[in-house]
């Protein structure tokens, strides 16, 4: 099993930049392909981007391809997301997730999430 703790949600103009953490705590970590969803008022949780666990696989919604990039560091333990172009429309709770498939499969472990507000 892997704990997951996510950061670097935040207010932002439209147009701006964020960057969202995930820290992993489990020994396994490094096995797990990780993504990050969003879920906004009202609506279901979506898929927004997933690496592979050597970092050399990634795949995005079509929402979010060419502004977002996902990245790892394993040996931080820690997977990012870097939100470029942000529009509001991308408001929502940004979730980390590990699953033990690659494309995501089963969902393993979720963090509690971090809110990100685009004002336009």
């Amino acid at each position: 099993q892997v704990h997951l703790v996510e950061s670097g949600g935040g207010l932002v103009q439209a147009g701006g930049s964020l960057r969202l953490s995930c820290a992993a705590s489990g020994r396994t970590y490094n096995r797990y392909t990780m993504g990050w969803f969003r879920q906004a008022p009202g609506k279901e949780r979506e898929f927004v981007a997933a690496i592979s666990w050597s970092g050399t696989g990634t795949y995005y919604a079509d929402s979010v391809k060419g502004r977002f990039t996902i990245s790892r560091d394993n040996a931080k333990n820690t997977v990012y997301l870097q939100m470029n172009g942000l529009k509001p429309e991308d408001t929502a709770v940004y979730y980390c997730a590990a699953s033990s498939d690659y494309p995501l499969g089963r969902i393993a472990s979720w963090g509690q999430g971090t809110q990100v507000t685009v004002s336009s």
